[in-house]
């Protein structure tokens, strides 16, 4: 390719792949930060107010730091979803809709942790198995069966000579820092495993848009879509993607498989070079063969919701109805093009047509009536007279309240006897009987009634309602007349 078909090439690129956009985005340590955080976990998925919640609570944090204006979480995740950063689906147990990444998300992520944390991958692990990888499928692709059996030979006396050595005692086990730069390597290979999946979850719902566009296309008498559907043919599972996904499906799948690897993952991580992983990367390898399964789980039921859904859109022929509908639009369109060359938009063409005064609105926002709202209880009923005793109500009420009334008259009565009085005065000559609650009642009124010494300090007393007395030094407060109570 030329440099011009190339520049034309990466510069459609560029307005195509949404992984770019985020990666070239003014607040990507926003979006990334913030997607990463709450949907970074592989075959995370959270339902949309839950979400909105969560990023509402990290913008108070992030605004002193960024310049965020006044959006709020949802214009956030209204944008994300738009620049496909975010896929909003209706949730498979209830009625609400989930977030989840996009497979472009996913990889403009996994991109940026790649710049944070570089991780060599010139090992001579990657280099074995890369020769390994070729060496085999020059095996397996050679036409002459001579060289093949040679192959096999060679491999069978190295194994011969692997169980002599063992059977000797001369075995020995991996060395450390080629195990670790293996299990690493493996890592790095699991990290694009939830953008796999996103992208092969993606591809199924293009082809299953596709396919429901082929039908309403073709003719119906020479639809092989059609043909192909109701003689049981499921399309999606028979297309590449599907017939790839359908086989690393069944080989996950496959009890045998599955307990094998299980068996070798914990094995891995019982050896001693294994503790020097970090707990992260510990934690990914022990899960790994769970993501895979979960995963491959989730597509799968997505290729089985769209392949039935497929079937049940022709047997049901709800496609007749949208291919009258569409016919209809069609022709309509094709007339307004022919009229708008003689009639203006706003000519009075002597027809009326009433329209609907109900709003339309997205069915989103309307709220189901629950009665449970609007359920009081029990009836009343009239209880039977009983007999109160005022102390008691006197007593509970003041475990809740100040008793300001008694404090005012204690005030007043100090007052009346020797003139200015201050806090202190007051408490020694009438105990608090509230305990704190009756000096933070004095000291409310001094503040109101009274006059404070800044320069001046006493120290007061007090029993608290648990018997133990108490004292403290508090800002003199002078009492310089009476409270009207």
């Amino acid at each position: 390719m030329s440099a011009l078909a190339t520049a034309l090439a990466l510069q459609r690129l560029l307005g195509e792949s949404a992984a770019l956009r985020m990666l070239r985005a003014d607040r990507v340590a926003l979006i990334a930060g913030t997607l990463a955080t709450h949907l970074g976990t592989p075959g995370t998925r959270i339902a949309t107010d839950e979400l909105h919640e969560l990023i509402e609570l990290d913008l108070e944090d992030l605004r002193p730091h960024f310049d965020l204006g006044n959006k709020t979480a949802k214009a956030y995740c209204d944008d994300w979803r738009n620049a496909g950063f975010l896929i909003r689906r209706a949730a498979s147990t209830s009625r609400a809709e989930t977030y989840e990444l996009s497979a472009s998300a996913i990889t403009a992520i996994n991109t940026l942790r790649q710049f944070d944390e570089p991780t060599t991958t010139l090992t001579e692990s990657r280099l074995a198995n890369l020769s390994a990888a070729i060496h085999q499928i020059a095996i397996d692709t050679d036409p002459d069966h001579t060289r093949k059996l040679e192959s096999l030979l060679q491999e069978r006396e190295r194994i011969d000579a692997e169980i002599a050595k063992i059977n000797a005692g001369e075995s020995t086990t991996l060395d450390d820092r080629v195990a670790m730069e293996r299990v690493v390597d493996v890592l790095l290979q699991a990290q694009n495993l939830p953008a796999d999946f996103a992208r092969v979850r993606a591809r199924f719902e293009q082809l299953n848009q596709e396919l429901r566009t082929s039908i309403l296309d073709s003719d119906e008498q020479q639809s092989a879509v059609l043909d192909e559907i109701f003689r049981g043919v499921d399309l999606i599972e028979a297309s590449d993607e599907g017939r790839t996904f359908t086989a690393f499906s069944a080989l996950l799948r496959n009890p045998e498989q599955s307990a094998r690897l299980d068996s070798d993952v914990a094995a891995v991580l019982s050896r001693e070079f294994s503790a020097a992983l970090p707990p992260a990367s510990r934690r990914a390898f022990r899960s790994l063969i769970r993501e895979l399964k979960d995963g491959s789980r989730d597509v799968h039921g997505v290729l089985t919701e769209f392949a039935r859904g497929l079937r049940r859109y022709v047997h049901s022929q709800e496609f007749q109805r949208d291919r009258v509908l569409r016919d209809a639009l069609q022709t309509a369109l094709a007339s307004a093009v022919d009229a708008s060359k003689v009639v203006r938009p706003f000519t009075d063409i002597g027809l009326e047509l009433e329209l609907s005064a109900m709003q339309f609105r997205s069915v989103g926002v309307i709220d189901p009536h629950d009665p449970v709202e609007f359920d009081t209880g029990a009836p009343l009923t009239v209880a039977a007279p009983v007999s109160i005793d005022m102390s008691i109500i006197a007593a509970l009420a003041r475990e809740s309240e100040i008793d300001f009334d008694e404090l005012t008259s204690n005030v007043n009565a100090t007052f009346a006897a020797r003139g200015p009085v201050s806090v202190g005065e007051v408490l020694a000559e009438y105990p608090a009987t509230q305990g704190l609650a009756s000096l933070i009642g004095l000291l409310s009124l001094a503040t109101q009634h009274g006059l404070q010494c800044p320069d001046e300090v006493e120290l007061v007393e007090w029993q608290g309602v648990d018997g133990i007395t108490r004292s403290a030094e508090i800002t003199t407060q002078v009492f310089t007349t009476t409270i009207d109570s």
